[in-house]
Formats: structure tokens, C-alpha cells, sequence
């Protein structure tokens, strides 16, 4: 075999394969998954090898290579953040219900309409559940293989990817909401009886809870 053809098969060299990882989650607007790494590289390259000295490149730097649910992505080194505040804060609110929703399926993923309802002790509007589709912070689960097999939902990656989670493994507890101010010291949803109250997503926020989910 002569060189030419020996190099038509040799993986190039990690270094190599480090700058074409960069090259890939520099340009892509969304986190890429190691798999798709592999599909976009030459045959025989090691992306996981790549990605793990790409990491260790950007530590300490104002860019940091992070992961996203499956896929990795340039993020901001979170010290960093504060520069990269705007003048201008749009303000999205969520209703209590859509916050409640919201954090019952984050925590208890995946999860049906009827359990959420269980648990808020209240039904849930489809108004609710299409705006947090909307803003891309739920997404449609597997079915469950139960009578009616009824669909499931699930937090996205653009939903940890707003709140610097790498998985849902990684929301904090109530002791760490409660002391960072984010959660007040009312019962959970579910925990007492709330009354006959119609879910309302146009409804009031729910003091101490909205600044947890908004920008």
C-alpha cells in the first residue's frame, strides 16, 4: 500500500480531530451529540477523545466547552455572565400554573397530564401545557404503555440548556431553592388540599417562584 492510500484510511491525528470538533460545535446553533460528531468526521476518528481535549483546552477561559442533555456546546464561563447582560430585560411571565406544571415535570419526568394533575390536585389546561411547548421548554415523552396508552412529557435541552443543566439529575433540591430565595416556604402542590380552582394560565405569578423560570 502506498502512502497516498495508507493516508486515505489512517484517522488524522487527534489534533486534528480536536480542531474539527471545534470547528463543528463553534457553527452549530445547537448542542451536538457525540454521534453526530461521528457522522460529520472522517472514518476512524475518535470524537469522544477529541471532545475530552477540547474540554480540558477551554478550561479556565472565557468559552468553555459544556454538556447539554447528550450534546456539548460553547457556552459562556458562567463568572463571565454578567458582561454579557443586556440593557434592555424582556420580561416572561408564567402563571403559577404553568410554573407548577413546569416544575412537576421536570422533577418527576417523565410524566402524563393525570399524574401532574394528581399532584397539583387540580386539572391541567391545555393552554398550560401548549405554552411551555411554545417556549420550548417541554416536549412530548414516550407514550405509556398503560390503558389509553397516554402521552408523556419531558423537560428539553433548550430547558437545561437555560438553566446551565447538564441533566435533570442535576435540579436542585428544595432545601437549595428554599435558601437561595427561589421557593417559599408554602406547601408543594399536591401536599394540601387546594380547592376547586380551575388551572388558569393567564392567571397571577406565584410570588418568589416566577424568577426561577424567566430570563
Amino acid at each position: 500500500m502506498t502512502e497516498q492510500e495508507r493516508s486515505l484510511f489512517e484517522a488524522p491525528p487527534i489534533a486534528e480531530q480536536e480542531r474539527m470538533v471545534e470547528a463543528i460545535l463553534f457553527a452549530s446553533p445547537e448542542p451536538v451529540t457525540v454521534a453526530e460528531l461521528e457522522r460529520r468526521m472522517p472514518h476512524g476518528c475518535d470524537p469522544a477523545e477529541a471532545l475530552a481535549y477540547l474540554r480540558r483546552r477551554y478550561e479556565g477561559r472565557g468559552v468553555r466547552v459544556v454538556r447539554v442533555g447528550d450534546g456539548h456546546a460553547f457556552r459562556t464561563a458562567p463568572d463571565l455572565g454578567h458582561l454579557m447582560a443586556r440593557e434592555v430585560v424582556e420580561t416572561r411571565k408564567l402563571s403559577r400554573a404553568a410554573i407548577e406544571t413546569l416544575a412537576i415535570i421536570a422533577y418527576h419526568q417523565p410524566a402524563t397530564r393525570a399524574e401532574i394533575e394528581e399532584i397539583r390536585g387540580v386539572a391541567v389546561s391545555r393552554g398550560t401545557i401548549d405554552q411551555l411547548i411554545e417556549m420550548e421548554w417541554i416536549r412530548f415523552g414516550r407514550r405509556r404503555m398503560t390503558p389509553g396508552r397516554p402521552v408523556t412529557f419531558v423537560v428539553t435541552e433548550a430547558f437545561l440548556d437555560h438553566f446551565g443543566l447538564e441533566s435533570a439529575r442535576d435540579l436542585p433540591g428544595l432545601k437549595e431553592l428554599r435558601s437561595a430565595g427561589l421557593l417559599d416556604n408554602r406547601p408543594l402542590p399536591g401536599a394540601m388540599g387546594r380547592g376547586p380552582d380551575a388551572d388558569d394560565p393567564d392567571g397571577d405569578e406565584a410570588p418568589g417562584q416566577t424568577e426561577l423560570f424567566e430570563d
